[in-house]
């Protein structure tokens, strides 16, 4: 067993495990710790506990001390700044004519490194922008190009539903979302009406998928012949939630009776059915754009960074 402590650096990010070292630290304590990008100020969303050993990342860093109330001060002035820089920025990069949005500015706790976030329909060459912003900060400059749900998770806002974004309110990590999850819960394959403010889909299409899967095992699809206990039907509409079918009794000109699920037995399966009023190019851009899941892990330095794809690359052989 290995005792850490649950440590996040974003009011809705992940949770990176460190080494108490000793301390006692309790939920909602501000420490100083370090990490990838230097020393950083993160509040406790877990308190000391012992977890097994093949669930902990190693090496774990242990926490250098529970903030004082300079630390605080300090990092309420880093946020000032990168306030400060944001606006700066945003002249610089008009300036140099960039074709980039620029979302959001941090500061290391350090001031050893300043970090951009933005966001762009391509590459973009910004090594002169790189340049001012040195000679303006005398500091570390990185750059870093988002996602759109990465984006949308910075800036916040209202979905379709009418409530902040599930993906700024609470959401710590993207999960992965796929179109068979709105077709398994029968809903409108309508692009417009499936896809978040981000432009993705989804991230509530995930929450009841795993509840319909389970449900759809014993729901009999419609079209299906089926043995009821009053008999041989035909299946006109299921609710996979509620586990009832209505179903149309042979030989019968009254109404489809409804049947609990459980109490069928399928004859023979009807095929499966989906709504083709939809692009079917669009649906798949939009399904490839989504598994584009962000990544939250600590930055790695650039010299690093890029020994690491020079030595992952491979050069594509050539067709005679």
């Amino acid at each position: 067993m290995t005792t850490i402590v649950g440590i996040r650096f974003k009011k809705v990010g992940k949770v990176y495990h460190f080494d108490p070292n000793g301390l006692d630290i309790h939920v909602g304590d501000y420490v100083i710790v370090e990490t990838a990008r230097g020393i950083e100020c993160g509040e406790c969303a877990l308190a000391n506990r012992e977890i097994e050993d093949e669930n902990v990342i190693k090496p774990v860093k242990k926490v250098i001390r529970i903030a004082t109330e300079t630390d605080l001060q300090v990092a309420r002035g880093n946020e000032q700044q990168a306030k400060e820089a944001f606006d700066i920025c945003r002249k610089k990069i008009a300036e140099h004519e960039l074709d980039m949005n620029l979302v959001s500015v941090e500061c290391t706790f350090d001031l050893n490194k300043i970090l951009f976030y933005f966001t762009a329909d391509g590459r973009v060459d910004f090594r002169s922008l790189v340049k001012d912003l040195a000679s303006i900060f005398r500091t570390r400059i990185e750059l870093r190009q988002i996602g759109v749900r990465d984006e949308a998770k910075i800036v916040g806002g209202l979905g379709i539903c009418g409530r902040e974004l599930c993906c700024a309110s609470y959401l710590e990590d993207f999960q992965p979302v796929s179109i068979n999850m709105a077709k398994d819960q029968n809903l409108s394959l309508n692009p417009t009406k499936i896809s978040g403010t981000c432009g993705r889909l989804m991230c509530c299409l995930k929450y009841e998928y795993d509840g319909y899967h389970e449900m759809q095992k014993i729901t009999p699809r419609v079209d299906s012949i089926v043995e009821t206990p009053e008999g041989k039907g035909t299946v006109v509409s299921t609710e996979v939630i509620c586990g009832t079918c209505k179903v149309q009794l042979e030989g019968s000109d009254e109404a489809p009776k409804t049947f609990a699920c459980t109490d069928c037995c399928v004859i023979k399966a009807g095929k499966r059915k989906y709504d083709k009023n939809y692009d079917t190019d669009e649906l798949d851009i939009l399904e490839e754009n989504t598994k584009l899941i962000a990544s939250e892990e600590p930055e790695e330095d650039e010299k690093h960074r890029r020994k690491r794809n020079k030595s992952g690359s491979k050069k594509t052989p050539k067709i005679k």
